[in-house]
């Protein structure tokens, strides 16, 4: 990372969000955010981004052998899905009423993520 480039302080896509990818070997496929490292920028997609891990028997894992796993995905690489529109779309920040901050579709106005 360049020394004059600032990082984001807060992160966009939260835990349980469903995401679209829009780059990379999974472009297009669709999952559910297991978790974000948001120091290393990256988030972990249910079912995508697969590698293949060797692992050795050890008390978690009795019988060890090759196991398929997720891997982190750039935050970059995801948007935030909509279900009505069937796509990746953007979304700002806005407070309700009540003063909770909600993530709004930019072109629907629909809540995402509640």
């Amino acid at each position: 990372m360049k020394v004059n480039q600032r990082k984001r302080n807060q992160s966009r896509i939260r835990k349980g969000d469903t995401v679209i990818v829009v780059s990379g070997k999974e472009k297009g496929n669709t999952g559910r955010v297991l978790s974000v490292d948001w120091k290393n920028e990256r988030v972990l997609v249910e079912g995508l981004n697969m590698v293949v891990r060797h692992t050795k028997p050890n008390p978690r894992n009795q019988q060890g052998g090759i196991m398929n796993m997720e891997s982190p995905i750039h935050y970059s690489n995801v948007m935030l899905y909509n279900s009505e529109l069937k796509r990746g779309v953007r979304f700002r920040n806005e407070k309700n009423d009540a003063g909770v901050s909600n993530r709004v579709c930019v072109k629907t106005g629909e809540v995402l993520g509640a």
